[in-house]
C-alpha cells in the first residue's frame, strides 16, 4: 500500500529564482512538512544562488537532478499537475501516486505552457480545474485532495482577488487561491508586502 506521506516536487524551469518564487517555495515547504510529507526543488543549477531564506527554510530538499533522473524507474508513481491533462485530480489518485510534480513557474501572467517540457517526458497528468493558480496554491490544493481527501469541487476558492495597494490604488491578482476561514485568499507570508512594494512592476518581474 502506498504511504499516506507524499513527495511534492517543483521542477524549477528558470535559470533564475525571483522573490515571488522564493516566497512561494518557502510556503510550500512549511505546509508540506506540517502535513507530514516532503518538498523538493529539482533541476536546481549548481550555479544558481538561492536566497538564504529559502536555503534555510525547514523542509526544503534542494536537488540538482531532474525529476526524470530521480524517478526513472518509478515514473508511473509520479503525477504531473498539468492544465492540459485529460482528467482532473481525484481523491482516489492518492492510491496511484507517491510523487506530485509541478512545473515552476505555474503562476505566469499571462500563463505560459511551462508544463509542456515535463509533459513530453511521459509523466501521467492530472489537472486542478480551469483557472490559473500560483505554484503554492496548486501544491496546497493537491495536498487537500490527496492527503485530506477533499474533492476539488468542495474546496473554497477566491478567484482574481483585488488587493488594496494604498487608499488610491488596488490591483487584481490574475489567479485562483484557496479561501481561508475569513474569506480571504491564502498567500505566502510576505507576498502581499512584496506585491505592494513592487506594484509599479509587472508580475513577470517578481517571479
Amino acid at each position: 500500500m502506498p504511504s499516506t506521506a507524499k513527495t511534492y516536487i517543483v521542477e524549477h524551469l528558470d535559470p533564475e529564482l525571483g522573490p515571488w518564487s522564493s516566497l512561494e517555495y518557502q510556503a510550500i515547504a512549511t505546509e508540506t512538512v506540517e502535513s507530514g510529507s516532503m518538498f523538493c526543488l529539482s533541476s536546481i543549477s549548481r550555479s544558481l544562488k538561492l536566497p538564504k531564506e529559502l536555503q534555510n527554510a525547514p523542509g526544503v530538499l534542494i536537488e540538482n537532478r531532474s525529476v526524470e533522473e530521480m524517478y526513472k524507474l518509478e515514473k508511473d508513481r509520479v503525477c504531473l499537475l498539468d492544465p492540459a491533462a485529460p482528467s482532473e485530480l481525484h481523491v482516489e489518485d492518492a492510491a496511484l501516486f507517491d510523487v506530485f510534480l509541478f512545473g515552476g513557474i505555474l503562476g505566469d501572467d499571462p500563463p505560459r505552457d511551462r508544463t509542456a517540457e515535463l509533459r513530453q517526458k511521459g509523466f501521467k497528468g492530472r489537472r486542478l480545474g480551469p483557472v490559473q493558480m500560483t505554484t503554492d496554491t496548486a501544491a496546497r490544493v493537491t495536498r487537500l485532495v490527496i492527503q485530506q481527501k477533499v474533492a476539488l469541487d468542495q474546496i473554497s476558492y477566491v478567484d482574481y482577488p483585488e488587493l488594496k495597494i494604498d487608499e488610491h490604488e488596488s490591483t487584481e491578482m490574475p489567479f485562483r487561491y484557496v479561501m481561508d476561514e475569513n474569506g480571504k485568499p491564502i498567500m505566502p507570508k510576505g507576498m502581499i508586502d512584496l506585491i505592494k512594494s513592487d506594484s509599479e512592476k509587472g508580475f513577470g518581474d517578481l517571479f
